[in-house]
């Protein structure tokens, strides 16, 4: 096993991307989103720097984001051009020879030996002489401490986190402070009365675990103290669900036209599954009802399928669940997978 993790992370790179192709927006607070139209219904993918220092961050809806940036420049989602430049950063990062694993378009893992901080160099390096970019690297000795390093080595930085530093940058954190942890846990964490990284890494995992479960509980305790992670793997990704969404541009007061969104929705789904030689077992559906509440309810088939009317028929079971009836705003169906069926083998 190598002996240290690398984790390397794309800074703000849909944002830094269009910057590229068009260079006059250096400097500018760029926010990409939706079909870059903030007046229109769309979440923020990425914000610039220059974005940020306003408020503006991933998930803010569009026109909150004009609001507090109304100078920002607003441009659409262009999936092909992100694609295209994230095959070239990864073709870089293979090059050193190293086992990568692909996380997303802008992040990966890397495996590796010898000086970390010289190897992070050197993927700086290389990344930029290939794309123009720039990226953060986060050295550790697991998946966990790479990727927070990450996080405090941006931008464009490097940063080492080690089981001796663990507690000294992060014991007095608050415990959303960890990846894997967010403001639910986080909330449920202070009902308990831990509040740090250094309290919830002290705490008995059996108390954890009757109130989070048995596997939940113990796991908060192993992040807090820095312990886990898989090893870093190149093995192809396996996707564990698909799903498309909906935003509309003028909420649907009518549910029997909701049910047919869901119906459509839950078509395109079964289209993806197909293309994926997986099998379904369980659907969910995603309501964001007027302004901005979301729920979600769930539906498990009785046997993994990948028949697309039986899929359809799981979401409208899940949509059924609902008891409100208000006005919608955005409809998203997902197909949870079973387990993978192998890939058929074509040519010779």
């Amino acid at each position: 096993m190598a002996r240290w993790v690398l984790h390397v992370d794309l800074d703000q790179f849909l944002a830094a991307v269009e910057v590229l192709r068009r260079p006059e927006l250096r400097g500018r607070p760029v926010v990409v989103g939706g079909d870059g139209d903030p007046t229109k219904r769309g979440v923020v993918s990425t914000a610039s720097y220059e974005a940020r220092a306003y408020g503006v961050h991933s998930g803010l809806p569009l026109r909150m984001a004009a609001r507090r940036c109304p100078d920002a420049v607003f441009l659409p989602v262009d999936r092909e051009l992100y694609e295209a430049v994230s095959d070239e950063v990864m073709a870089a990062l293979r090059s050193l020879g190293a086992v990568v694993e692909v996380l997303g378009w802008d992040e990966a893992f890397l495996a590796v030996d010898g000086d970390p901080e010289a190897v992070a160099e050197e993927i700086r390096a290389r990344v930029h002489a290939a794309t123009g970019l720039d990226c953060t690297v986060g050295i550790g000795e697991n998946k966990l401490q790479a990727k927070i390093a990450t996080g405090l080595g941006k931008p464009a930085g490097v940063f080492r986190l080690t089981g001796d530093t663990w507690f000294a940058v992060l014991g007095d954190r608050p415990t959303d402070a960890l990846w894997g942890i967010g403001a639910k846990t986080a909330k449920r964490l202070r009902e308990l009365g831990i509040t740090t990284v250094s309290e919830l890494a002290a705490a008995d995992p059996g108390a954890l675990a009757e109130r989070f479960g048995p596997a939940t509980g113990p796991w908060l305790v192993r992040l807090a103290r820095g312990l886990g992670g898989s090893a870093v793997s190149d093995a192809p990704h396996v996707p564990r669900s698909r799903g498309r969404e909906t935003t509309f541009q003028q909420d649907l007061d009518d549910w029997t036209r909701v049910r047919r969104e869901v119906s459509r929705l839950a078509r395109r789904v079964a289209d993806d599954v197909a293309d994926e030689h997986g099998d379904v077992a369980r659907v969910v559906v995603k309501v964001r009802y007027a302004p901005f509440t979301t729920r979600t309810h769930g539906s498990t088939l009785d046997a993994p399928t990948s028949v697309p009317e039986r899929i359809e028929e799981a979401a409208l079971a899940a949509l059924a669940r609902f008891a409100g009836r208000r006005p919608v705003r955005l409809l998203g169906v997902r197909a949870e997978f079973a387990r993978p069926r192998p890939r058929p083998v074509t040519g010779a």
